[in-house]
């Protein structure tokens, strides 16, 4: 089972994303990338290392000059200036240059500071994105945004660095908790609510199959998922218009994880964003009430939140404030107007977000109720 798409910039190809259910078209990605007088340096978690580092480094070695590997601290904390750092030094340790190249190995984290790396060490190394999350595999991988945290802010400092390949293997999925992997979810149903109406029945109508992680359609979905990043990553490379509408449900989703302290996993942050979109859509008559109520509905036969205890909706509503889609001092928030079209809109006031804070708020007085 093998899938190939390939990225267009100013219609010239850019990079390919090849979906497969193995590792057995890695070697030849690599020979393609010409590794054989090039070092690699895998950049990995610790949980994601010792599971496939090794296979990975088998792989790569026969095809390149030499192999070594970076193991981060597992979790959002690690997209910090000091891992960046960490890194920068342990590539310098191992004399890596220009030419060489990075193969990052995990989900979101991994993937964003590998690709913060590659763009700054020496002006800018390639590097190879090997996503093992769905949540990577569905979104974050594709497209070219790097970036770390600081401070309140989620990826406040970054840039755009293009890889110069996506491998997907979809049969690492099989090794994701429930969680993890419905997290993932979460940016499918995304790309769906945001641009095609079709793709939402699609996931209605296999829901079963996708909870049990049938890998036919899974393939099939990330297909779908992956097409719609496309469309807007080709239209709009460095997210000045267009491409925004990706971001729906980030505002506040990005705002709860840093509230949480990160306890609430980013796709369970992005349903509850969508899920207060969707209501402020709602309340300013853009949706109907039952499209409002059969979008938050939907995440949760996919075990994903559509509440969150005893919210302190203030601080959340101050930790918006450093949303990057800010401008003028005004938050550009991404509604719906139906399912499958999505639009930027500049006129969401504090009232509004705190309403739709009020409304996933779930407190002691609702329990008692």
């Amino acid at each position: 089972m093998s899938q190939r798409l390939e990225i267009m910039y100013e219609k010239k190809p850019a990079y390919p994303i090849l979906l497969e259910d193995n590792w057995n078209a890695l070697a030849l990605e690599l020979s393609n990338l010409e590794c054989k007088d090039r070092k690699i340096c895998i950049i990995s978690d610790k949980k994601v290392g010792e599971l496939y580092c090794n296979e990975i480094t088998k792989i790569a070695s026969p095809i390149s000059k030499s192999v070594v590997s970076y193991f981060m601290e597992n979790g959002e904390k690690s997209k910090s200036m000091d891992t960046v750092l960490d890194i920068i030094n342990f590539l310098l340790e191992n004399r890596f240059e220009r030419k060489d190249i990075l193969i990052s190995l995990g989900g979101g984290v991994v993937g964003d500071v590998t690709g913060f790396v590659a763009a700054i060490y020496m002006r800018g190394i390639d590097y190879i994105q090997i996503p093992t999350t769905l949540l990577a595999q569905a979104d974050s991988n594709m497209g070219g945004k790097t970036g770390i945290d600081f401070g309140n802010a989620k990826n406040i400092i970054g840039s755009f660095k293009m890889p110069a390949l996506v491998y997907i293997n979809t049969s690492v999925l099989a090794s994701l908790d429930n969680r993890e992997y419905f997290q993932g979810f979460a940016e499918v149903m995304k790309a769906a609510i945001i641009r095609d109406g079709n793709m939402y029945e699609w996931l209605i109508e296999n829901m079963y199959e996708i909870c049990e992680k049938d890998s036919a359609v899974v393939m099939e979905m990330l297909i779908k998922a992956l097409g719609i990043k496309k469309f807007y990553v080709e239209k709009d490379p460095s997210d000045k218009s267009e491409r925004m509408v990706l971001s729906l449900g980030h505002t506040i989703g990005h705002a709860l994880e840093v509230y949480s302290d990160y306890s609430l996993l980013h796709g369970e942050c992005v349903a509850l964003g969508i899920v207060c979109a969707a209501y402020i859509s709602w309340k300013k008559s853009y949706l109907s009430m039952e499209e409002y109520y059969e979008i938050r509905d939907m995440f949760v036969p996919f075990y994903l939140p559509i509440s969150v205890d005893n919210l302190d909706v203030n601080k959340v509503l101050e930790l918006t404030r450093s949303d990057k889609k800010m401008k003028d001092g005004q938050i550009r928030f991404v509604l719906l107007k139906k399912i499958g079209k999505a639009f930027v809109d500049a006129t969401v006031t504090d009232e509004e977000i705190l309403a739709a804070l009020n409304e996933i708020n779930f407190t002691e007085e609702d329990a008692r109720e």
